[in-house]
Formats: C-alpha cells, structure tokens, sequence
C-alpha cells in the first residue's frame, strides 16, 4: 500500500509542525506544496520551515527555483511526481504538506497538463496581442475553441494566450484536453489531514503574530536583496504576499499583510472545504500533542481500512 498522507489547511494554522512530528514518527519525508516556498532566497516572506523546525526530516520542493523564474502548477507535478514515487520506492512514507490547493490536488489526481509553447510561440503570440488587441485575440479563440473563448473576458490575456497556443502547438482545444484529464481516475489515494481553527479570531490572531516576526526578523532586508537581484514588482516570486506589500507601502505594509494574509486564508479554507475526504484537526484550546494524538489515529484508522 502506497503510504501518502496530505496535510492541508489555511496559513499559519500549523501544518509544519504536525508535517514534521508525523514524518518522524512514520518514517517519512516531507514534500511542500507551496508556490512560493519554491524559491531560493524567499526564506522569511514564504515561512519556510528553518533547520531547526526540520528536525532531521528530509524536506523536498523548497528552495527548487531562482526567483527570476516563474512557476506553475505543471512545473510543480513535472518535479514533485518523481519525487514522491521514489519516496514510496524506497518504502518511506509521504508527508505532503501544504496550502496551494491546485498543486496538490493536481499532484494526487495525476492531472496531465497541456505542453508548453514552442520555442518563441509565446512571443510572436504577444506581439499578436499588442498589435491586434485582446478582443481581436478572443474573436481567434472563438473559431477554435467557444468553450473556452465564452468563459473569459478580454482582460484575462495570460489565459486567453494559453489557450491558442495549446491548440497551435497540438490542433486540439484546451478544453477538450481539460476534459481528458479529468476523466481519469485519481494517481494516489491518501488520507487527507487538515489543520484549522474553529474560532477564527484564534487564526488571525496567528495571522498577525507571524506578520510581526517576519518583519521583525528580516523581511525589509530580504526583499532588498531579491530587488538587487533585478527582479520587477511583477515577477511571479514577488506576488508572494509580504513582498508585495513592502514595495507598495512601507508605512502600511503591517496592515496590509494581515489583511491580505486573512484574505488568502478565506480562499485556502474555500477551496479545500470542498474535499469531503479531510479529516479536520482543529487546534482551540488544544495542545499540539493532543492534536498529534487525534491524526495518530486517524492514520491507524486508515491503515486497518486499507488492509
């Protein structure tokens, strides 16, 4: 039986502990899914979990990729995929840990992504759009692709682009390879975990500590060293929040980061509150070694079950 389990939940509702605690006690290794998390440098803005918070356990998918690269969620599978089937080979058990829903759902589901541009199609496509104009772009979308064309508005030009260039590179509509790929059935079967917090004021009372630790413990000096690097205010790394806000407004930044960081933590508990297969681990007035004890058991559950 492959050994995977998914640790999922909103931002600082602590997943990193619990990731480590259960690697250690199942013989397992660790592999983020986090989009940002990816990225060499982004130490303190990305709450990475530092040496000391390892504790020993191998940790895969941090620190992957120059910040001057942009990353996906194809790129994300292509890397980690190979990763988790050689920790399963060698007869360890997976930790995924996370909080960037389309990555690891994408991960579990063994999703198969479109191939990417040829050499310069995205360019000579750009150059397309600048010229013609993005409803011009549309109308194209239109003869090849109404599925998909009908369901975006001219501003949404990266997806506009991906779309034509997926049917120019293989004559088939993006939607319709979307649809192939949700037809399969899932790669990998793991048991779910997810940590939160009933009471929510608790969260953002997280929320906002781990705010002033980060700006406390580097923050300014971090993204002072990834603009020295070249990076513009719309590289993707630089859309990590913390970054994002400092570069707006110093003044502000502390404000805007807990309420940007509560904004994403809403999203986060949407999207995986649409997954019936999470067992939820809440934390109010809980001690960590009680909720280690509760996904102890629900492991031991899953185990007999899959016997």
């Amino acid at each position: 039986m492959d050994r995977i389990i998914c640790i999922v939940g909103p931002t600082a509702s602590g997943k990193t502990r619990l990731s480590v605690a259960l690697a250690q006690a199942l013989d397992g290794e660790v592999v983020s899914f986090d989009s940002m998390q990816v990225y060499r440098r982004m130490d303190i803005g990305t709450a990475k979990p530092t040496p000391e918070e390892m504790r020993g356990v191998p940790h895969h998918m941090i620190d992957v990729i120059d910040p001057r690269e942009s990353f996906s969620v194809s790129r994300y599978c292509e890397m980690a995929d190979p990763i988790v089937r050689d920790i399963l080979r060698r007869g360890r058990t997976v930790i995924l840990v996370g909080g960037t829903g389309l990555y690891v759902d994408s991960l579990i589901a063994g999703r198969e992504f479109a191939p990417q541009p040829a050499d310069g199609q995205r360019a000579a496509l750009e150059r397309q759009a600048d010229a013609l104009g993005m409803e011009a772009m549309l109308d194209r979308l239109r003869t090849v692709d109404p599925e998909t064309a009908a369901a975006l508005h001219p501003s949404n030009r990266k997806r506009i682009l991906r779309a034509l260039e997926v049917y120019e590179r293989t004559g088939v509509p993006i939607s319709e390879h979307n649809r192939r790929t949700q037809s399969l059935s899932p790669k990998y079967a793991p048991l779910w975990l997810g940590t939160d917090y009933a009471d929510r004021s608790l969260l953002w009372q997280r929320i906002a500590a781990r705010a002033d630790a980060m700006l406390a413990g580097g923050l300014r000096e971090e993204l002072a060293a990834l603009t020295a690097l070249g990076l513009s205010r719309d590289s993707t790394a630089l859309q990590a929040i913390g970054y994002k806000e400092l570069l707006d407004d110093p003044t502000t930044a502390r404000e805007k980061i807990i309420f940007r960081s509560r904004q994403y933590a809403k999203r986060q508990r949407t999207w995986f509150r649409r997954n019936p297969s999470i067992h939820w681990l809440y934390a109010d007035n809980k001690a960590f070694e009680e909720i280690f004890s509760d996904a102890r058991q629900l492991i031991s559950f899953f185990d007999t079950a899959e016997r």
